[in-house]
């Protein structure tokens, strides 16, 4: 199936499907986040970031949100 068809037949929807369809796509592309999310800590890619974030908060840069 093409994106042009899955783009047609979501606008062939009924109101109830349409919105079935927006709460399934929401918790999908949440989960696909956050597997993604979790690869790029368990590659280190996430580590650098994770530094400087403590060191600045060691420095007193961070405040209170």
């Amino acid at each position: 199936m093409s994106i042009t068809e899955i783009e047609q037949a979501i606008t062939q929807l009924s109101p109830q499907d349409y919105s079935r369809l927006r709460e399934w796509f929401e918790e999908f592309d949440a989960q696909e986040w956050d597997e993604q999310i979790e690869r790029d800590a368990l590659s280190g890619k996430l580590d650098k970031l994770a530094e400087q974030a403590i060191s600045d908060y060691r420095a007193g840069k961070a405040r209170e949100l």
